[in-house]
């Protein structure tokens, strides 16, 4: 099944979720959460994220985050991606630490933010192993900052929540609203097991399934129109590569120096131009079209390694793709 297309526009509402793979645990001291705020601190920075709530549990987190550039994206590959990348140097290990793709709730925030705040600070008392009893004693949630009972983080937000209280003192407003407990709605929304992906009521759900679409639409547009044939792309392909063009449509024994760029020519035509994998084997004198999936297997990787990054960005930069 394909994935679902995130939803992001600027100023958007996004409670994030992930956990250690295979449960692991993803901090195993003080110093790993600590390092783990620090990344949150970076994005708040680099990426203008806006974090109003999180809670940090030994195999798990959430995150309540604004994006007023549109770019959670982004910002969540920063944040597990540099997090990974300093906890396997700490502990000398190498691998994936959380569990595949994120989980991203787009949050109507007028009427739900308060809730969702509440959902996340209570996430110690709720979990089937209770790990405090008093929820202001646990340290690694922005809730003791909420009830000023420690002091808060430089880049927590909390004032668009305190505007959502009824209260007059709101410390004590929000610890009072915190210790009723999660309301129905919230609790049958997270009950479910295939978690949805838009918490809002009717209308905001209905005018985010309509961009749903439309992005959906546009990407396919963009995906669609103006790719080039095979012949026009390998022209570009030529001068990228300083190659002949009949060295890679052609095998040569005595040419293996030109397979790399062969290979990076059958990825480029599979990838941006308009022919199929039939007209792709018949172009590069492959003898059938299973042939090619190996060649873009070992490519990609080649290209998640860096190997063809330069050579990828100059290629759609000819082009003009939008990305």
């Amino acid at each position: 099944m394909p994935r679902p297309t995130r939803i992001e526009y600027e100023g958007a509402f996004h409670h994030v979720m992930n956990r250690g793979r295979h449960n692991q645990v993803i901090y195993r001291n003080d110093d790993d959460f600590e390092m783990f705020l620090n990344t949150l601190s970076e994005v708040t920075q680099e990426y203008s994220a806006i974090i109003h709530a999180y809670c940090l549990m030994t195999n798990h987190y959430h995150l309540l985050i604004e994006t007023p550039k549109a770019n959670l994206s982004q910002i969540m590959k920063h944040i597990n991606g540099l997090y990974t990348q300093r906890y396997n140097r700490k502990y000398k290990k190498d691998g994936t630490l959380f569990r595949g793709r994120y989980k991203s709730i787009l949050v109507d925030e007028d009427a739900y933010l308060l809730q969702l705040t509440r959902y996340i600070h209570r996430n110690p008392l709720e979990v089937k192993k209770q790990i405090v009893k008093e929820l202001a004693d646990y340290r690694w949630s922005s809730y003791p900052a909420y009830i000023n009972q420690t002091k808060p983080e430089g880049w927590l937000f909390r004032d668009k929540t305190y505007q959502m209280l009824d209260h007059r003192h709101r410390y004590k407003g929000y610890l009072n609203y915190v210790e009723k407990g999660i309301d129905e709605d919230i609790k049958r929304f997270y009950g479910k097991g295939n978690i949805l992906s838009v918490l809002g009521d009717k209308e905001f759900r209905a005018e985010r399934k309509e961009e749903n679409e439309e992005l959906d639409i546009e990407k396919l547009r963009l995906a669609l129109e103006d790719k080039p044939s095979i012949d026009e792309l390998m022209v570009i392909v030529r001068k990228l590569t300083k190659q002949k063009i009949s060295d890679l449509r052609q095998r040569s024994k005595g040419k293996k120096q030109s397979l790399p760029y062969r290979r990076f020519a059958i990825y480029a035509c599979h990838r941006y131009s308009h022919a199929d994998h039939n007209e792709i084997a018949k172009y590069f004198g492959l003898t059938h079209r299973g042939s090619i999936s190996p060649t873009l297997s070992r490519i990609r990787k080649e290209i998640a390694d860096n190997g063809w990054k330069r050579e990828v960005g100059l290629l759609e930069k000819s082009l003009f793709i939008v990305k």
